[in-house]
């Protein structure tokens, strides 16, 4: 028997009032009539808890974009899910932060584009979202509940790092995460326009290392760096199907957010599957699991039971076949690749590609 997820990430919908071009969601994003009515969540939370699984991540796009966000977080708190809601927070007002807190909400995390109005606002492309968000981060310290701000990094605010920082201290966010764009969904078909330098990243990395050791015991910093500088891939989702579930809008069952990318799979739906079953058993979910799996160099690589072969999705976006070596590894016959588009990076950026229905065409070559 395989460990069940520690967590469960629900990603109740694809609708979201900003439109950010380095989102992760599948460029075909799922329509709101396809989305999982709110007995199968709740069923789904039901079946997550007699798993074993103990947190539950409300995601999206804007999970509180759904009417019914109250009544499924009420029912994953009474369950004894713990219980974090991943947002733009754009929806967040005093009201709808009230009624999460009655309804059980356990941790806020809230996602900033940048630390200012306007280049915040221009990132999302929508007019206001920036001081929606430190409005409602605000609400979220006063109303005592755990605070995490994440702030995506790309090209052209990765030098506000120390700004973003201190904002992070000044709110009094617990944690706080300088996570670098993770290049699937919208981010790859941006990416020559979202890498930063490598001096970019460097300078980042040092202002990183100063916070920390500054503020340790007051604040975590988690730094998510891009892979296209590294030389050793990262475990990623703690490996395939070994820490993490996802469930898409529409109910099917992926080990990743990205996973819905790769070819040749019948991804399995909780609309009618159990979740035990596709979690155990579920082609789906042990194709990567382990090392079975795996080709060399990884296969006789002494890092093979720490990085799980790095990220199946990246390695399918970059050379088209899902089991090769991750490229992110120095290792990997097609590091090359990584290699390419870090010189890419050097060059002028195209105009952003900004997320919405049907507005996507190619992915970065």
């Amino acid at each position: 028997m395989v460990a069940p997820p520690y967590g469960i990430v629900l990603e109740l919908t694809h609708r979201c009032p900003l439109q950010c071009p380095y989102c992760s969601n599948p460029l075909r994003l799922e329509r709101a009539a396809d989305e999982l009515p709110t007995a199968t969540w709740c069923r789904i939370l039901e079946q997550s808890a007699a798993l074993g699984v103990l947190h539950a991540y409300f995601s999206g796009g804007e999970p509180m974009a759904r009417r019914d966000f109250f009544d499924i977080l009420r029912h994953a708190s009474g369950l004894g899910l713990y219980t974090n809601l991943i947002t733009s927070a754009v929806l967040l007002d005093a009201d709808a932060l009230r009624e999460a807190v009655a309804a059980g909400l356990d941790h806020v995390q809230i996602s900033f584009q940048d630390v200012g109005a306007a280049d915040s606002d221009r990132m999302a492309n929508y007019a206001g979202a920036y001081a929606k968000k430190r409005a409602a981060a605000e609400l979220v310290r006063a109303a005592g509940l755990p605070l995490t701000l994440n702030f995506v990094v790309q090209r052209d605010n990765i030098a506000r790092v120390p700004q973003m920082l201190a904002l992070a201290e000044a709110i009094g966010a617990e944690r706080v995460e300088i996570a670098n764009v993770q290049y699937y969904g919208w981010a790859l078909l941006n990416r020559a326009a979202l890498l930063p330098t490598r001096a970019q990243l460097d300078a980042a990395t040092a202002a990183v290392l100063a916070a920390r050791a500054r503020l340790r015991g007051r604040m975590v910093i988690d730094y998510v760096v891009p892979d296209y500088y590294a030389v050793e891939p990262k475990a990623c989702m703690g490996g395939w199907a070994r820490q993490l579930l996802t469930v898409s809008p529409a109910g099917r069952a992926l080990p990743c957010h990205a996973a819905e990318t790769l070819p040749g799979f019948d991804w399995p739906s909780l609309r009618t599957q159990p979740l035990a079953e596709i979690w155990q058993n579920s082609d789906a979910f042990t194709r990567y699991r382990g090392t079975e799996w795996m080709p060399e160099p990884c296969q006789s690589c002494a890092r093979r039971e720490i990085d799980w072969g790095g990220c199946r999705c990246q390695a399918f976006a970059l050379t088209g076949d899902a089991a090769r070596t991750d490229p992110a590894c120095a290792l990997s016959p097609d590091h090359a690749l990584m290699q390419l588009a870090a010189e890419a990076a050097e060059r002028p950026p195209p105009d952003l590609v900004y997320r919405r229905l049907g507005a996507a065409l190619t992915p970065a070559e």
